[in-house]
Formats: structure tokens, sequence, C-alpha cells
């Protein structure tokens, strides 16, 4: 087997084979990605998604900026003097609404992740398939690589045998 020396460009290295590979990668994955969606719309019913949404709204800056508002202008609004306070300090409907909030956004959240971590098993299981599937195929080449091997030392042996 040769070493390559800095300058020696193989395969791997020419831009359009990189560009090509990539592209590839991209597509498959793409297809792959568009196929388990597809799967996940079909297997999912709309209060799941619906859940998923909500979990994802919930766990997101813009959930907690607009919720920080929320809690700001409520805070403000019944502790600035002259002002109606429909819930005066220590803010007990403001705790009966965080409460409410935390009590069914939680849930929600735990449906969410029980289906996504359901959706990694089996997306996990497609790249274990998809590796042992590669693993078969090196070997495979690596058999032939082998026989190539065998038979070139056979061919070299005759060919010293003919001096």
């Amino acid at each position: 087997m040769q070493n390559r020396t800095r300058n020696d460009k193989g395969a791997d290295d020419h831009p359009y084979i990189k560009d090509y590979t990539k592209r590839i990668i991209d597509e498959y994955e793409s297809s792959i990605t568009k196929h388990l969606n597809e799967e996940y719309i079909r297997n999912t019913k709309w209060a799941d998604r619906l859940a998923d949404k909500i979990a994802a709204f919930g766990g997101s800056w813009r959930f907690i900026m607009i919720f920080g508002l929320f809690l700001t202008a409520w805070i403000t609004w019944n502790t600035v003097s002259g002002t109606l306070h429909f819930d005066p300090k220590p803010f007990i409907l403001l705790n009966l609404v965080l409460s409410f909030i935390a009590a069914f956004q939680a849930p929600i959240i735990m449906m969410s992740q029980n289906r996504q971590e359901a959706r990694d098993k089996h997306e996990s299981l497609i790249d274990f398939a998809i590796n042992y599937k590669a693993e078969i195929e090196i070997n495979d080449i690596q058999g032939h690589l082998h026989r190539m091997e065998n038979d070139i030392t056979e061919l070299k042996k005759l060919l010293l045998n003919l001096k």
C-alpha cells in the first residue's frame, strides 16, 4: 500500500466528489426525514399534534418573554395606586392562574416527550438497520479485496517462477 503525501489528492479531496457526496447525503437525509414526518402525521391524532405544538411553544423563549411580560403587567396593575386592584397582594388569583397553567402544561409536555421518545427509538432502529447493512457491505468488499490480494500474490509468484 502506498503512502499518500500532502500534495497527493485522493478521490475524497476532489471538489466534485465532495459536492456530489454531500448532495447525495443531504437528499438521503431529507428523504428519510420526509418519510418519518409523513409517518408521524399519519400515526398521530390531532390532539397529539396540538399537544406537541403547545409543548414546543411552552418550551420557547417566546413563551418566556410573553409570560414574563404578562406577570410584570399583572403585578404592576395590582400594585400601582390609582388602578382597580382585582388581585391585591399577596396575589392569590395570580397563584391560582400559575397553578392552573402548571397543572395543564406539565402533562402536555410529558405526553409530547413520550411521543418524541417513541419517535427517537424508531429513528434509532432505522439508523441501526442502515449501519448493519453498511457493515455487511463493507465486510463483503473487504472479502473481495482479500481475494484480489491473494490472487495478486499468486500472480506475483507465478511471474517470479517464470523468470
